[in-house]
């Protein structure tokens, strides 16, 4: 059975924002996740939400919410960031595991340190050739994800999958293909994020996600459901926009309102007989849009199309 759940960077609290200029409470997110219908919550960035497993199990049991994963950025392609990484990597996945529904683990969900290089984040859904790592960084970027997944599988039992993510490396169908091909599919799964594949494809209108969806296929283990507009994507490369600005002008729009096929995805998660949690993501900036209405809404579609 497929469940549906919500992350708080629908609320505009991102990884990679200053959590102080953000004044939304993670009890306003969840009791907002809970009456717009979701049954499942991500964590969120360190600290949003509390750190210790029973105050924790308290606030999501309050609400029947099941916590889904946990992002955990890491500058992959710098070894000397490997050892600190897997640290925060079982930091996170202890707790996870210490509040873990036995029915639907969650899992650790590793990436770049995204938006931190600046050219990647300035030329965010359009990567070229010479933007992506060089031999020898791909080599100590696979190591460091094959590594950290290891790790957080032999030491709390979760399970890892990498999320290609715009404004980082790892963002192009290019770049997903080879971290698949240099890393362990016994331990390093993927998340597939569908806004993200069709805006950093480079042409969202084009990008041909259910082709991407049987391509990467028993390496998809969880998957982010968010939509992306084509004409905000082709304004924003035109414009030369930066990852942020794409953002905040609403390059990751309410579900259906963009170029994601949405009724093929569903279709063929159905298909493959997909069990567990799919997480909707709205990314905006603290303080943007109405995240809560929005929720409601992209939560009215998704039921539209059986989940």
């Amino acid at each position: 059975m497929i469940r549906v759940g919500n992350a708080p960077c629908s609320w505009g609290t991102l990884e990679f924002e200053d959590r102080a200029a953000q004044p939304i409470t993670f009890e306003q997110v969840l009791d907002e996740m809970t009456a717009t219908g979701y049954e499942g919550t991500e964590l969120g960035d360190w600290g949003f939400m509390p750190t210790e497993p029973e105050a924790l199990r308290a606030a999501l049991g309050a609400r029947r919410l099941i916590m889904t994963g946990a992002f955990v950025p890491i500058a992959f392609r710098h070894r000397a960031a490997h050892e600190e990484g897997e640290a925060r990597a079982l930091r996170t996945a202890r707790l996870l595991a210490a509040v873990a529904d036995p029915g639907y683990p969650p899992f650790i969900v590793l990436s770049d340190d995204n938006t931190r290089d600046p050219a990647r984040a300035a030329n965010a859904g359009r990567v070229t050739p010479a933007l992506m790592l060089d031999d020898d960084a791909w080599r100590a970027f696979a190591e460091g994800v094959n590594r950290v997944a290891r790790a957080v599988r032999d030491q709390t039992g979760l399970r890892a999958v990498f999320h290609h993510h715009c404004a980082g490396y790892v963002e192009t169908p290019t770049e997903i293909n080879r971290l698949l091909e240099m890393t362990d599919p016994e331990y390093v799964g993927l998340v597939f994020d569908t806004g993200h594949y069709a805006f950093g494809s480079g042409d969202p209108s084009r990008a041909d996600i259910p082709a991407a969806l049987e391509r990467y296929g028993e390496r998809i283990w969880y998957v982010h459901l968010k939509d992306c507009d084509p004409a905000i994507a082709a304004h924003a490369a035109r414009e030369q926009w930066d990852y942020h600005t794409a953002v905040r002008h609403g390059v990751f729009c309410e579900l259906g309102m963009g170029c994601v096929p949405f009724q093929d995805v569903v279709k063929y998660l159905l298909a493959r007989g997909y069990h567990g949690f799919v997480t909707v993501e709205q990314d905006v900036l603290p303080g943007m849009g109405t995240p809560r209405e929005s929720a409601e809404r992209n939560r009215h579609y998704l039921r539209a199309l059986g989940i």
